[in-house]
Formats: C-alpha cells, sequence, structure tokens
C-alpha cells in the first residue's frame, strides 16, 4: 500500500513514518515545514523521502498514485486555533475537505483523518462512546466536528475514510511538543522544580502515547477496507482516562524533587471522559502500551539523556503558537500562513 502521510514532520508524522516503513507500506511524507527548526534529539531511524507542501496547494493529480492517505497536518492544538479562529476554519476545515475531496477524485481508496477527543467538550463525569452528540468548545475541536460530517459524506464504495478521535498525546518524539499536558508539565518538573497547573486538578482528560496513536494508524490502514470504512474511533485506554491532578502526581513520582501548584479552571469548562471500546473490539491488533506513569518516566530519560536545559524547553519551535507568531512576526510566512518568498541574491 502506498500511503502518503501529510504533517510527517510533526510531533506524531515523524514518530509515525518510521512504523509505517517498518511495517511494509511505501510511504511519502509531505509536510509544510513551519517546525523543521526544532529537532530535539535523533532517533536514528529511517524516514521517507518528504515534499515541502502546503496541503492547501494539493490537487488531485499530486494524489493518482497513492492508496491512502493519513491526514494530520493541521493547526494542532486549542490556545493555537483560539487565536485565530478564523484562519483555523480556514485551514483544518475547508483545507482538510479540499484535501479528502482531491484524494478521492484522484482514486485514493482510504483516507485516515486524525481527529480529536476534544470534540465531547464540557462532558464532565459522563463517558463519551463515539456514539455520543460531540460538544466542541474550541475552534480547533469545532473543526474536527465539521471535517467529520463534510468528508463523511464523501464517503463511497471506492473512497473510505476513518476518523480518529485522538486521547490528548504525551511522549517523545524528535519534533516534540510541550504544549500538551503531559509533556509540559514534565517540562517544566526537569526546568524549574515545580509542576505550576492552569487548573485545579479535577478535569479529566484521557491520554496516548504518540506510539499508541501510530500504532491505530498502522491498524486501521492494516484492516480489511470494509471494517473500518466510515467508522469513527476513540484512540486510547480505558484505564487511561485522568485527572489532570493524577498526571501531574504521575510527573511527581518520576520527578520526585518537584512540587505541585494547582490553579483555578479559570473559565475552562473542558473536561471529559471516553470510552476507548469500539477500538479494541474492532481492531484486535490494537492495543495502548504506554501510561502516564510511564510516559513521565521516558520524559525524565529524555531529558537526562540530552540534558536538556531551561532554553530548550523555552524554545519556539516546541510550542505551537510560540512558533508560528515567530514566522508570522519575522514575516517568512504571511497572514494566512503560506511561505514567503524571497530572493537572497
Amino acid at each position: 500500500m502506498r500511503v502518503l502521510v501529510t504533517g510527517a514532520d510533526g510531533f506524531i508524522g515523524s514518530v509515525l513514518t518510521p512504523v509505517l516503513l517498518d511495517r511494509g507500506f511505501d510511504v511519502v511524507g509531505l509536510d509544510t515545514g513551519y517546525y523543521r527548526a526544532g529537532l530535539l534529539y535523533h532517533d536514528g531511524k529511517d524516514r521517507p523521502a518528504t515534499l515541502t507542501r502546503d496541503v492547501r496547494s494539493l490537487a488531485a493529480r499530486d494524489l493518482e498514485d497513492f492508496d491512502a492517505v493519513v491526514h494530520l497536518a493541521e493547526l494542532s492544538n486549542d490556545p493555537l486555533c483560539q487565536h485565530d479562529p478564523q484562519k483555523t476554519y480556514a485551514i483544518n476545515h475547508l483545507g482538510s475537505v479540499a484535501l479528502a475531496r482531491a484524494a478521492k477524485q484522484a482514486g485514493v481508496s482510504r483516507f485516515v483523518y486524525a481527529s480529536s477527543c476534544s470534540v465531547y467538550g464540557a462532558a464532565g463525569d459522563s463517558t463519551k462512546t463515539e456514539a455520543a452528540e460531540p460538544d466542541p468548545q474550541t475552534a480547533y475541536a469545532h473543526c474536527k466536528v465539521l471535517v467529520e460530517r463534510d468528508v463523511q459524506a464523501l464517503a463511497d464504495d471506492d473512497f473510505s475514510p476513518t476518523f480518529l478521535r485522538n486521547a490528548t498525546a504525551f511522549g517523545a518524539s524528535p519534533r516534540i511538543r510541550f504544549d500538551i499536558v503531559l509533556n509540559n508539565l514534565a517540562g517544566l518538573a526537569w526546568t524549574t522544580g515545580r509542576i505550576a497547573m492552569t487548573s485545579d486538578g479535577t478535569p479529566w482528560r484521557p491520554l496516548v502515547h504518540v506510539q499508541d496513536i501510530c500504532g491505530a494508524i498502522a491498524a486501521t490502514l492494516e484492516a480489511p477496507r470494509a471494517i473500518v470504512a466510515g467508522q469513527i474511533f476513540n484512540v486510547g485506554d480505558n484505564a487511561n482516562n485522568y485527572r489532570v491532578r493524577e498526571i501531574a502526581a504521575a510527573i511527581g513520582e518520576a520527578f520526585p524533587d518537584c512540587r505541585i501548584e494547582l490553579g483555578s479552571n479559570a473559565g475552562d469548562n473542558r473536561s471529559y471522559r471516553v470510552s476507548f471500546d469500539k477500538i479494541h473490539s474492532v481492531l484486535p491488533g490494537f492495543r495502548c502500551r504506554w501510561t502516564a506513569p510511564r510516559g513521565a518516566r521516558q520524559m525524565r530519560s529524555l531529558f537526562e539523556h540530552i540534558a536538556m536545559p531551561e532554553q530548550t524547553f523555552n524554545a519556539a519551535p516546541f510550542t505551537r503558537l510560540r512558533e508560528l507568531q515567530r514566522l508570522l512576526d519575522t514575516r517568512q510566512i504571511d497572514s494566512d500562513f503560506y511561505w514567503r518568498p524571497h530572493d537572497f541574491s
């Protein structure tokens, strides 16, 4: 199977492409390159040829030789997307749907979309299955719902989309993100000796390791089309539904010299528990191998290995909003997030 992975140089993509190569897929990467300035460590793994393209520029002719598209390339978290909701809708919603249409026109049979459990929004203590009504609280989550709706409408006997609602990601990646909860708290513990939380610790957050996300994507591609066509899967494990304070406690065990400081929820009412029964029953080859405590220990081992200084933890490329703002401020990208051509001659 020949697979195009958009966002191949991102947090998930840089882990995914070697996984797919190891499992025998013919892989091509594509990435616009916003975050290539940030490489936390080298893992020594082979990666496929990666095109430097914006997904908004792709047409059907660019996709004609592929059997599947794995679409990861969107503006990637709530703070970034709330910063400019209009751009978020243009890129994440309209751009993703246009890519799916182009893939269908090109004869691509599978389209795997990286959605998010954040679509469940303010669910309180109830446990949400894939059949639950979404309650998105942010532009990022609302766009996920819109893409699922509009790409699902494209499905037919020849075009099979699958929607993977990932829990909140964590874990080591060469293109690390420090703007996601476990990674952020681990970085704070290592560099400051404090776990400073913006919430009171009561909200629920299901977590899933980046390697387990990659396992779910690979299992989806390997499954018979009839099993995954048009399906939504929550990606994670029931045991990895945590309150934020439990995530902080796991960090505290891995970084025993740090202190934990609680905050207030400050108007953020996002809290959701999620059922992951469906993916484990439909894709028996998938299972989560990582927990929050194991992920916290991985973070400590990584920081020790590279002797990570505070300057690296705070570097712009590892926080999505900060890096895009830097590219805007230095006029390397324009207001629509397209690269500005420059002649250095």
